[in-house]
């Protein structure tokens, strides 16, 4: 299971270089079953990542640009008659693949954005009162620039939870900017081979489902979002589907680290990328200048994790 990974993970990096955390958070999400939503600015390597992990999974693969005239019907699909056979025929929208790049998703209208809320939480899609469900397996990696508000239209807090994780690529150190800059050290995107397969892919997230997780493991995951619920510093905490979601990531994590178990360092791990979407500061943190990671550092200091 970990070899199989290891090779979808170095055939990513042939194209992005210096980002090992954030391709194993990746991987941990698709293990979960989880869907993606890269936060950075542009000309990072976003649409690489996702390019180049389709390419090594060997699955379906579907871009769109969100712009502000992009209708639900392109995305889910639509209903157009056929003269020949008499009747309607479904067309299906570019959402029918197995991994979906929703590209700038804060460009496009609120109505637009609502239509992929069925498809991320119950893999299908509903069009004139007839439901199709996609084939397994389904992700939606989605990007958005933070910096420049103008034109977007912010992701409401409903359609933030529908994402296991929020990732930022950030900027390259200064070794993988000079190896960019000379073009000397970095493969075309032709070069990432396929080395897993779907029905793989499906048998890990199967086995990562099934990692060992005590009592003590599930009681410090509620004690850590109850933290959050019970604040001043916080005006919304985490959400018992996202104490389902560090569950379900912490699993897959040792998953990638070759355990079968959880432990408390899974948790660790994982609990910001799950939550620093999820979680609305107080008036009373911004004016102490803590951030969301800030606050998750500070319930994890005073919430006594198992031995």
């Amino acid at each position: 299971m970990v070899n199989g990974l290891n090779a979808v993970k170095e055939e990513i990096r042939k194209v992005l270089r210096g980002k090992d955390d954030v391709i194993d958070m990746v991987l941990c999400t698709l293990l979960a079953g989880g869907h993606i939503l890269l936060e950075d600015i542009p000309g990072v390597g976003k649409t690489t990542l996702a390019v180049a992990l389709s390419r090594a999974l060997g699955i379906g693969y579907k871009r769109m640009q969100f712009t502000p005239d992009v209708l639900p019907s392109d995305i889910l699909g639509f209903s157009m008659y056929d003269r020949e056979q008499g009747s309607f025929t479904f067309k299906p929208g570019a959402v029918f693949t197995n991994l979906f790049l929703a590209d700038e998703i804060n460009r496009t209208s609120p109505k637009t954005q609502a239509a992929l809320l069925e498809v991320m939480e119950e893999r299908r899609v509903t069009v004139e009162g007839t439901t199709y469900r996609l084939k397994p397996p389904f992700f939606v990696i989605a990007t958005q620039n933070p910096i420049g508000a103008s034109g977007t239209q912010k992701l409401p807090d409903s359609q933030l939870d529908r994402f296991f994780v929020r990732l930022t690529l950030g900027y390259p150190d200064h070794s993988s900017s000079t190896d960019i800059l000379k073009g000397n050290s970095f493969e075309s995107i032709g070069s990432v081979n396929k080395v897993m397969s779907a029905e793989e892919l499906l048998s890990l997230q199967e086995s990562a489902a099934n990692v060992f997780a005590s009592d003590e493991i599930c009681d410090y995951i509620v004690s850590l979002c109850e933290a959050t619920r019970n604040t001043d510093m916080l005006l919304q905490g985490i959400s018992p589907r996202g104490s389902i979601a560090i569950l379900k990531l912490a699993r897959a994590y040792a998953c990638l680290k070759g355990r079968d178990f959880v432990i408390p360092e899974d948790i660790h791990r994982v609990i910001h990328p799950v939550c620093n979407h999820r979680i609305i500061l107080s008036t009373k943190a911004k004016a102490s200048g803590k951030d969301t990671d800030d606050i998750i550092d500070d319930t994890l200091s005073f919430v006594t994790a198992p031995v």
